[in-house]
């Protein structure tokens, strides 16, 4: 197990005095975005009506479909399509589209994997659409692989939710008494979850007694997982944001090679938080100002949201929906230095039929 001692940050006790978890604050729609977004959430109003539900491509191959990408196989070519769709999930449910969202996590996530290709390999083939990415298959570790650095989360397994309720041996790591929500660990932790419906923790044990991954792969994992981490922190740090925890998916190619796969440090795999305002917001004991979809899972519980009563489900109105478009685009802009440009056709799938004709062969057998 590792054991996990943490300073506060300046302003705040040993054991958080003078801010309880009771004064943490809800942000409303309005409060969790800056006034200074360059992409309006009026200028994505044009675009709530051709926000990409699904696609259903017959020549791509064998078709599935995950939370967030249509994803076609291609076993005979060792290789995946992935189409980033504009679906918006949270506490494994989907909820509605965001428009444009699957073209800035799509873009995002290609930038950040050129960005640490010095780290480890991925699983990048090609990227012939904003909203496509080809990638070589893998025997995919069964494992969600999480990176944390901060005691926060609003989900049955995150460091936060378990932490309110007591748990001090989390994952394999112990907790210290005495912390408060949103503040960071003395050094980052691994938390992995189970891959199924209903995600659940384990702990490095649980993973090799599983079968999910030896030892000796675990070891590897983590240490990539590790470093990949670190120099996204790095770089978050130089944009001015905080890169709070993420999700990472690796696997194993055909010579052996753990590689990572999936999505990297995307605001659907990630949690960011704008440095500028952290401590302060911090001492205060409100929540941190985000750029991710955790002000999604916070708005929709403070409309009263209970998984269990469907009747508690709110409505997802065309105001949140911008909103939280516009929030994706300003962390794309953020991070990479590069204007968002909006789409003139707004046919996406058509232009995606057009740039994905050299991957076409027809259906799986």
């Amino acid at each position: 197990m590792h054991f996990i001692s943490s300073p506060l940050p300046p302003g705040r006790g040993a054991r958080g005095e003078g801010v309880s978890h009771a004064r943490i604050e809800t942000p409303t729609l309005i409060q969790c975005f800056p006034h200074y977004l360059m992409i309006t959430p009026e200028a994505l109003k044009p675009f709530l009506n051709t926000a990409l539900e699904k696609t259903n491509f017959t020549d791509l191959g064998e078709r599935y479909q995950g939370k967030v990408r249509d994803v076609y196989k291609q076993a005979e070519n060792k290789r995946t399509i992935l189409i980033a769709t504009d679906r918006q999930s949270a506490f494994d449910i989907s909820w509605t589209t965001i428009p444009l969202k699957g073209q800035v996590l799509s873009q995002l996530a290609a930038w950040w994997f050129d960005e640490i290709s010095d780290v480890m390999p991925n699983h990048i083939i090609s990227v012939p659409d904003q909203n496509v990415t080809v990638v070589k298959d893998l025997r995919i570790i069964q494992v969600e692989i999480v990176v944390r650095a901060y005691l926060t989360g609003s989900t049955k397994t995150s460091a936060w939710v378990n932490y309110n309720n007591g748990v001090r041996s989390f994952c394999g790591n112990i907790l210290p008494e005495g912390m408060v929500k949103n503040q960071p660990f003395a050094d980052i932790i691994i938390t992995p979850t189970t891959k199924s419906k209903n995600d659940e923790s384990i702990d490095p044990k649980g993973i090799i007694e599983q079968g999910l991954a030896t030892k000796k792969q675990w070891d590897e994992i983590t240490e990539n997982a590790f470093a990949v981490f670190r120099k996204g922190q790095r770089i978050a740090d130089e944009h001015g944001l905080i890169l709070v925890d993420t999700k990472y998916e690796m696997g194993v190619d055909e010579n052996g090679t753990i590689t990572l796969a999936d999505e990297v440090h995307t605001p659907d795999s990630s949690r960011y938080w704008v440095k500028e305002t952290y401590e302060e917001r911090f001492n205060k004991g409100e929540e941190p100002e985000s750029l991710d979809k955790e002000f999604f899972r916070l708005w929709v519980r403070a409309q009263g949201f209970e998984y269990e009563d469907k009747s508690t489900w709110p409505e997802i109105t065309d105001d949140v929906r911008t909103m939280l478009a516009s929030k994706y685009i300003d962390l794309y802009e953020r991070m990479t230095g590069i204007t968002f440009t909006l789409p003139e056709d707004p046919d996406v799938i058509g232009r995606m039929e057009r740039n994905l004709k050299p991957f076409m062969v027809g259906v799986a057998a």
